[in-house]
């Protein structure tokens, strides 16, 4: 796994969580968010978070079900 491949992937799926991204590149959750900060630091990608769906704030959902990476770069532009 490579930061490229990150960026392949995230232009291709545009959202996704970081347990499928953990899951997909058989990766710890901490290793693939410092990897992440990468395109996060270029603008090409944006972490938000989701809304627990029971609506509570309870803090007890897992953060890989609640943390969303969004691809928002340009996706015909290498960088």
């Amino acid at each position: 796994m490579s930061l490229i491949d990150i960026k392949n992937y995230m232009m291709q799926a545009k959202i996704t969580t970081l347990g499928n991204l953990c899951r997909l590149f058989n990766v710890d959750a901490e290793t693939l968010r410092c990897m992440l900060s990468h395109w996060i630091r270029k603008g090409k990608i944006r972490k938000c978070m989701r809304k627990p769906e029971c609506g509570s704030k309870c803090g007890k959902c897992p953060t890989e079900t609640t943390e969303l990476y969004e691809w928002v770069g340009v996706s015909n532009v290498s960088s």
